[in-house]
């Protein structure tokens, strides 16, 4: 299995498959500290990060947009004082995909 890390996120199309068990088995370990959830019926990644103060949380919420933003693929964050809530989902498809995987090992990659 190829490292996350180097993966570059891929557009998907509504109706391109969600990943499978399998696919999720072999990603997981690569984000031990991420949560799968529920939201909505769909499955993401989450994970919650905490910081010392808002100024740092804030500049890892404008890190992490700037990762977006380079690969085209976007969470939904939550900033709070010492705190930033990440989740990462591909909306078009309802679940999740390899793009989210990579993308939280990019998160991860970024403290």
């Amino acid at each position: 299995m190829n490292n996350l890390i180097t993966h570059k996120c891929v557009p998907c199309e509504k109706g391109s498959p969600v990943a499978t068990k399998d696919e999720i088995e072999a990603y997981k370990p690569q984000v031990p500290d991420w949560d799968i959830v529920d939201i909505g019926g769909s499955q993401a990644l989450k994970r919650v990060f905490r910081f010392k103060n808002f100024k740092k949380a804030l500049a890892f919420v404008n890190q992490v947009g700037e990762l977006a933003e380079a690969e085209y693929h976007h969470p939904s964050l939550v900033l709070d004082w010492g705190r930033v809530e990440v989740v990462w989902t591909t909306h078009k498809i309802k679940g999740l995909h390899k793009n989210d995987f990579s993308m939280a090992v990019k998160t991860d990659a970024l403290l």
